[in-house]
């Protein structure tokens, strides 16, 4: 055996301060420490936007109403800067708007989620986090108050990435999330849609909420909140949930999240199409969502919002209009519904 005294070293090291360095890995791991975004340096910068669902949004609305979703935007896109500008991350700004606009009845999400063909709620939401591409979704969930929530246990808490129904309100309870009832999600303005819809006077749906974020750490997340179209069949999932499609995030590229019609977005895998784009052909953020949603879906399909490493951003959409806000670390804090004049 060779002794190796407190003044020895290995490839340069001090024997005595590998000892250390080992002592002080095994005292980390036995309280199951892991580094966190908050233990790096931060930048000072960051950008966040928003989304309140696209779609046949007419301009002549009520002002009392055009008011009302002004506010609800407002306080959705505050919430998410002041977790940003106090050096929270990407994804705890992400869970935190989509628990907001899924508290707000003018969205569809949570409380005002659409109906299904049979007159009930079926809720879907994801969220991805761009440093580490850990994701986790729900789908056609009927009893949870915050499905952004739910997304984001099964991200922390399984190996899996997707529940769906039965599997994930089970999961929730689990989890000690207090079940609701399925009409905890009714308002009677959905209500009048689904008369609607039966009576074959369909429209477009918007309301579907999202949100995209960079951190002062520099790290990305996206998530994106639904409770789907007025009267789909029961059982049916869109792309929200589903990671590459509705929802995406990657610190080398972007973070999206789209609202629309998601059978569209599923069959040509818009997030992760934007972020192709960007990777392979080294196309900037704003190009590649235009030429996603002008170029590749049809006209009323929908829209998108993204931020990239970078802190640009875009909101770009091909409907008459979509519920956004963007805000950053260089004071920009704008609210938008139609197109810009």
């Amino acid at each position: 055996m060779i002794g190796l005294s407190s003044e020895s070293s290995v490839s340069g090291i001090p024997f005595r301060k590998i000892v250390k360095l080992f002592l002080l890995s095994v005292l980390i791991a036995a309280a199951g420490f892991a580094p966190t975004a908050a233990a790096q340096e931060r930048s000072g910068k960051y950008t966040i936007v928003i989304h309140g669902g696209a779609g046949t949004i007419s301009e002549s609305m009520p002002e009392s109403v055009k008011a009302a979703y002004y506010a609800s935007l407002k306080k959705a896109l505050g919430i998410g800067r002041e977790v940003l500008a106090g050096g929270g991350t990407s994804m705890q700004a992400v869970e935190k708007v989509l628990r907001y606009f899924e508290t707000d009845p003018k969205f569809n999400a949570g409380i005002g989620a659409v109906f299904t063909s049979a007159g009930k709620h079926e809720l879907d939401a994801a969220i991805m986090d761009g440093a580490t591409l850990k994701c986790g979704a729900v789908a056609g969930v009927e009893h949870v108050a915050h499905p952004i929530t739910l997304a984001k246990l099964v991200m922390e808490k399984t190996p899996h990435i997707l529940l769906a129904y039965q599997g994930a309100d089970a999961f929730a309870v689990k989890m000690g999330m207090k079940p609701v009832p399925n009409s905890y999600f009714d308002t009677p303005q959905r209500k009048s849609e689904l008369e609607m819809w039966m009576k074959q006077i369909k429209s477009h749906d918007h309301g579907t909420v999202g949100c995209v974020c960079l951190d002062e750490y520099g790290n990305l997340a996206a998530g994106t909140s639904t409770g789907g179209l007025t009267g789909k069949l029961p059982g049916r999932i869109g792309d929200s949930p589903l990671v590459g499609d509705g929802t995406y995030a990657n610190n080398q590229t972007c973070a999206v999240s789209g609202t629309g019609i998601g059978e569209e977005y599923m069959r040509n895998a818009v997030g992760f199409n934007i972020n192709a784009l960007m990777a392979y052909k080294g196309m900037s953020l704003k190009d590649a969502v235009h030429h996603i949603i002008h170029d590749v879906l049809k006209p009323g399909d929908g829209g998108v919002i993204a931020v990239d490493r970078k802190g640009d951003y875009a909101m770009d959409f091909n409907t008459t209009g979509m519920f956004r806000g963007v805000a950053n670390s260089d004071g920009l804090f704008e609210i938008r519904i139609w197109k810009d004049k």
